[in-house]
């Protein structure tokens, strides 16, 4: 940043308490639906700030309400709260002492920056109207979203928009990333059957061979992006399992294909389950086999409403500095079951830099300061970026619920 906003700098002298309480999280993660320490935790602080507190939403999901003045305004934030079923290999202090579970996307940093936000917001109370903090469990692949919104987390805190915010590598500290329109892609699930004759290898024309089908099977479907999604829009076909056979010299009786469909619209996605049917029915009969394509749809695209976008690369500015937002950063193939919120309520998905990028890896140095990509198992959020999220959340709930 070219400068820095009046409010991180008082920020920054809390920063190490809220440190404390990410690196703790840090090293008890709790996977989807398990975050029980966490949920305590959460409800433990958002009391001890004066915050009403709801726990048990959407089984592990914590909500707090504070409200201030006579304002009829309201406005939701939401951290994630789980951890990945992955063992970490880093040795800092504050490593996982669970082995086989590791925040490695972190959502230790959202919950810890959210926390903060809310302490700070319940003592200066420089706005008019209602706060709701959202800590949601089972982001990670397990619809932790739907979960909570299908216990009624909009009809018992009716807030006018929701908003998200998750760290990301590869964006400096000090910038932030704010897309109008699709910030994530959906995440379908694609299993296909393919059923042949078996046969001896030396004699394959005894046989119908259902791997030679399955192999034109991955290749065809590339065709679909290349040929039925408009050049201007985006998908990806994957395909990322190929099962079939026991032994060099039997041509096998089936064959299974797995992988994942990934669009940024509704309209592509529809043209992706629509073609990968087309594709492999066909491509079967041309190989004298059958088929079968099971197309699961999993977490929608994230799209933010445009009037929201707006509104947050606005507050992000004042924040950051005009040169330090990014309003034309690509959006990632990724998924996020914020999606979900997002379909129900106007609201916007943010990105906040954690530095370093994917070419950290391989460093361990750069993991303790947020150096490598999500997921990685030498990732860690990186600690410095705590009071520029809480800044951030805390501009953005002034400013929505102006006096």
């Amino acid at each position: 940043m070219s400068s820095t906003h009046p409010l991180i700098e008082a920020l920054d002298a809390r920063v190490e308490r809220w440190t404390q309480t990410r690196r703790d999280l840090h090293a008890h993660p709790e996977l989807a639906f398990e975050e029980n320490r966490t949920a305590e935790v959460v409800a433990r602080t958002l009391r001890a700030a004066g915050i009403e507190v709801h726990e048990g939403i959407g089984r592990t999901g914590v909500v707090g309400v504070l409200r201030n003045g006579a304002g009829r305004g309201a406005i939701g934030l939401r951290a994630d709260m789980d951890a990945l079923p992955m063992t970490e290999q880093n040795t800092f202090a504050h490593r996982s002492t669970h082995p086989g579970r590791m925040h490695g996307c972190g959502h230790d940093g959202h919950t810890a920056m959210l926390l903060a936000a809310a302490e700070y917001l319940a003592e200066t109370r420089g706005f008019d109207g209602t706060v709701y903090f959202i800590f949601q469990p089972a982001e990670e692949g397990m619809s932790g979203a739907p979960a909570m919104i299908a216990d009624g987390l909009f009809e018992r805190f009716p807030m006018q928009a929701v908003f998200g915010l998750h760290n990301w590598p590869g964006l400096p500290v000090g910038q932030m990333a704010v897309h109008t329109g699709p910030a994530m892609a959906c995440s379908d699930s694609i299993d296909i059957t393919i059923d042949g004759r078996g046969a001896h290898a030396a004699m394959p024309h005894l046989g119908a061979d259902p791997v030679l089908a399955g192999a034109a099977i991955v290749q065809s479907l590339q065709s679909i992006v290349s040929r039925n999604v408009p050049p201007v829009e985006c998908g990806v076909v994957s395909i990322t399992q190929f099962n079939a056979g026991e032994a060099y010299n039997v041509i096998p009786q089936s064959a299974t294909l797995r992988g994942t469909a990934r669009a940024f619209t509704p309209e592509v996605r529809d043209q992706l389950e629509a073609g990968i049917t087309r594709v492999v029915q066909g491509v079967a009969a041309a190989h004298g086999v059958t088929a079968s394509a099971t197309y699961r749809r999993g977490y929608p695209p994230t799209i933010n409403s445009e009037s929201e976008a707006a509104f947050c690369a606005t507050v992000a500015r004042e924040v950051f500095g005009d040169g330090y937002v990014h309003t034309n950063y690509p959006p990632s193939m990724g998924a996020e079951d914020f999606a979900y919120m997002l379909q129900e309520k106007p609201g916007c998905y943010v990105w906040l830099g954690n530095g370093g990028g994917p070419d950290a890896a391989s460093d361990p140095a750069h993991a303790e300061g947020g150096g490598c990509m999500l997921h990685n198992p030498r990732y860690d959020f990186n600690d410095r970026i705590i009071p520029l999220g809480v800044a951030y959340w805390t501009r953005l709930v002034e400013r929505w619920l102006e006096g």
